[in-house]
């Protein structure tokens, strides 16, 4: 993600078809220093995203031409650093998941004030790639390598493409392997020590890491040691070295 300056201001887009919660939107957003471009359409959106320099895109999922889920795919497929916030109306849980699950960073349920939104973007721009330590070496545990200097995961000789917030989630508790990571260990370090946003975000992002790890895991043309990421109930995850290596 672009990080900004004075001279530089942090660039939005807002896809909204709603004129009163857009305009509101983009207002305040500007009076607090942010560029804003705004969109009615999922198509416009796309298309403005492909022609502008984002940072943010804070997405309606209500839309008249596409539904917000797609366009979510289609951001984080092809913009994979954006940080994506959607705003629905839809309260239900099984709606919401499916938004972060689609590639979304957070989201807001409507109504919303403006003032939860621009600390809910704070404490995303805050927060930065977890930096090397020492000599920044990758780290192998398996056949799984992690080089965080490179923000590169490897597992056997595949490449295993990894969203920012999977990526960082797998950095951290590669740096611990075999211990306990609590899970506001967890939301400090990838996501921001003030957050106060929902802690199933963490949860889906653990899903789609599992998932995307098993897939590499199933494509790879010979077996390979894939390391367990395991959940540790009412307290967080833990990153257990392979089965196959411990001889069980």
């Amino acid at each position: 993600m672009r990080m900004t300056g004075a001279k530089d201001a942090v660039s939005v887009l807002v896809i909204e078809d709603d004129n009163v919660i857009g305009q509101h939107v983009e207002a305040g957003l500007r009076s607090h220093g942010y560029a804003v471009t705004r969109t009615r359409t999922g198509g416009s959106g796309l298309a403005e995203a492909a022609r502008l320099p984002i940072d943010v895109v804070l997405l309606d999922l209500g839309l008249p031409d596409m539904d917000g889920i797609d366009v979510a795919r289609q951001l984080r497929d092809e913009h994979p650093d954006v940080l994506i916030l959607i705003l629905t109306a839809r309260s239900e849980e099984i709606d919401v998941i499916v938004g972060l699950d689609a590639g979304a960073d957070d989201y807001l349920v409507k109504p919303f004030s403006l003032t939860v939104l621009l600390a809910r973007l704070r404490a995303h721009l805050r927060r930065r790639p977890p930096a090397p330590e020492g000599p920044g070496e990758p780290v192998r545990i398996g056949d799984l390598t992690v080089d965080i200097a490179a923000r590169r995961c490897r597992l056997g000789d595949r490449e295993v493409e990894l969203r920012p917030k999977e990526f960082e989630l797998l950095a951290v508790l590669v740096k611990h392997p075999g211990q306990a990571v609590s899970r506001e260990t967890l939301m400090a370090r990838v996501w921001d020590e003030n957050w106060f946003g929902p802690t199933k975000t963490l949860d889906v992002t653990m899903s789609s890491l599992r998932r995307r790890l098993q897939a590499a895991a199933s494509a790879a043309h010979a077996p390979v040691a894939l390391p367990d990421l395991t959940t540790l109930r009412g307290h967080g995850y833990r990153l257990d070295s392979p089965r196959s290596l411990d001889g069980n």
